[in-house]
């Protein structure tokens, strides 16, 4: 059998939907500022996209080192990208929105440093003592549901920021703009996604540092 090429895991399949996610997210920046319905549209292909190439890697058996810092990547840079437009058509609440990125962005950068420092596959793999992490981690059902929530809460924020979009009547609430509506359904959603982070943030300086302090230990022995 011929050996596999970094040029073949490259065209992997679920690379190319990676690729193709890549494209739809690149194409939604350019409509954001006057398209906010096109933009919707293309940039929720590119998140639906997302719950594809993980099914076609276990189908295929093409997992690999690659597409899954390209998943991680692509998830962030998508959603950072969304975030700066939030700051544009809400400017006070800039600040937040900043935290928000550098939370998202931290937490999963030193959760994938810690647990390959650590000697660990795979970031997804989570003891069952964190449980909200494992929760999130190990059930597939539970993470797209949660990161769908954290895009849809994202996305109804843009929204909400056209006034021109559709309006219409909720029993006690009145006249509701739709971007409102759907950023409050997925509030709890997204509130979990939030404390998600900064458990994991959490998790993984304790990581690193426990590393680091057995490193530290060995060396003092040696002396």
């Amino acid at each position: 059998m011929a050996a596999v090429t970094a040029k073949q895991v490259l065209w992997y399949i679920p690379n190319q939907i990676g690729y193709m996610r890549v494209l739809t997210a690149v194409g939604s920046l350019f409509l954001m500022s006057k398209h906010p319905k096109w933009t919707t549209l293309i940039y929720g292909v590119s998140c639906l996209l997302d719950a594809l190439d993980g099914t076609m890697a276990r189908k295929y058996n093409q997992t690999s080192g690659f597409g899954a810092v390209l998943d991680m990547v692509t998830d962030r840079s998508t959603t950072s990208s969304l975030i700066c437009f939030l700051c544009v058509l809400y400017p006070s609440w800039a600040p937040l929105f900043q935290l928000l990125v550098s939370l998202d962005l931290s937490s999963h950068y030193m959760h994938m440093y810690a647990t390959l420092s650590s000697g660990g596959a795979s970031h997804k793999k989570i003891e069952k003592e964190q449980w909200l992490l494992n929760l999130y981690y190990s059930r597939r059902s539970v993470l797209f549901t949660i990161c769908a929530f954290n895009e849809l809460f994202y996305l109804g924020l843009y929204l909400y920021g056209f006034p021109q979009l559709a309006h219409f009547q909720v029993l006690g609430l009145g006249s509701v703009h739709i971007g409102g509506f759907i950023a409050l359904v997925c509030l709890p959603g997204y509130v979990f996604k939030q404390i998600a982070n900064i458990v994991q943030l959490n998790r993984a300086a304790m990581m690193l540092a426990t590393k680091d302090a057995q490193d530290a230990s060995a060396r003092q022995r040696m002396q």
